[in-house]
């Protein structure tokens, strides 16, 4: 199917974009600037927080389906009212232009932000491991904007009915393909430091998803929504933690008093499930950090697959 997808230039987008051309949908990128060896998709350059040139580009490109990726990126990475201002305006003229010229499908990026991680007055999970159900306690702006996200995809399934089929999902710590090679990560250190020192990766309870993996998300939900039940969220992450030890013995370390909580995440196990996307969908993630990660060219050695660091 012809396939819009905002913000496909960006760290997810380009995963996203670059599957979706490989199970032969026709795909065209929207973004604010075009990305040297984007795939075999067109590109077209759109501020989108313009509502009316975010309608011109949907009226020209008439699409069946629209991955809505296209937003500030990460939390505080620019002024709260901004990161607020930006998404939220961003995903209400993308939805409102996709239903105005035709698309049946519409699948919107969220966040795993919104439960609460990282509050500076704390938190704890209410349960492990974290599902589609779990309580949402935002407290920034990003979190926030994606939280307002996932009710504008349930708000427009609750207008459009069968005509659209809408949802969002809940990307976790993406890693695109090059970061397993030793770029940064979206937090600037590298996969290996994030695995070497549990600090880096416990706030967000040591979340992650290969890009590759969303992509294939993206497809399987692109060709499934029609029949699923209007506006629901999906998490979507790798079937392991980004962790060497078991979370069993982490998350107690880092978010006291969850020792009976995390008990029952041994072995590799990880704190957010996918349950719902493997039973609904079918779709399951294929990467993990054990089988992708090279060796780290900063550190001088490479994580085995069975958790150890390997001197090379």
């Amino acid at each position: 199917m012809k396939v819009l997808v905002t913000g496909g230039s960006g760290r997810l987008g380009a995963s996203v974009v670059t599957g979706l051309v490989e199970a032969g949908h026709e795909v065209v990128s929207v973004d604010r600037a075009a990305l040297d060896g984007l795939a075999a998709a067109e590109q077209i350059a759109v501020d989108l927080t313009d509502a009316a040139a975010t309608d011109a580009a949907f009226a020209q490109v008439r699409p069946e389906a629209v991955v809505h990726l296209a937003a500030i990126a990460t939390p505080f990475s620019a002024p709260e009212a901004v990161i607020w201002d930006t998404n939220t305006s961003i995903a209400f003229h993308v939805m409102q232009s996709a239903v105005t010229h035709g698309a049946t499908r519409v699948l919107a990026s969220s966040s795993p932000t919104p439960l609460g991680y990282g509050a500076p007055l704390g938190w704890r999970p209410q349960y492990l491991p974290i599902d589609e159900q779990h309580p949402l306690r935002p407290w920034n702006a990003y979190a926030a904007s994606k939280a307002a996200i996932e009710h504008l995809i349930a708000t427009f399934a609750a207008q459009q009915g069968p005509a659209v089929a809408l949802g969002s999902f809940r990307p976790c710590f993406v890693l695109s393909p090059e970061e397993w090679q030793g770029a940064p990560t979206q937090q600037g250190h590298t996969v290996a430091e994030r695995l070497a020192d549990p600090a880096l990766a416990a706030v967000s309870l040591f979340n992650y998803v290969d890009a590759r993996d969303a992509a294939a998300f993206v497809d399987t939900w692109l060709a499934a929504a029609p029949g699923l039940e209007n506006g629901q969220v999906f998490f979507v992450g790798a079937a392991d933690a980004l962790a060497t030890k078991p979370l069993a013995e982490l998350i107690p370390q880092f978010f006291p008093g969850t020792e009976e909580l995390a008990a029952g995440l041994t072995g590799n196990a990880p704190a957010f499930s996918i349950a719902k996307a493997a039973s609904l969908l079918g779709w399951r993630p294929t990467h993990s950090w054990r089988s992708e990660l090279a060796a780290d060219p900063a550190a001088g050695r490479v994580v085995s697959a069975h958790g150890r660091p390997d001197d090379h």
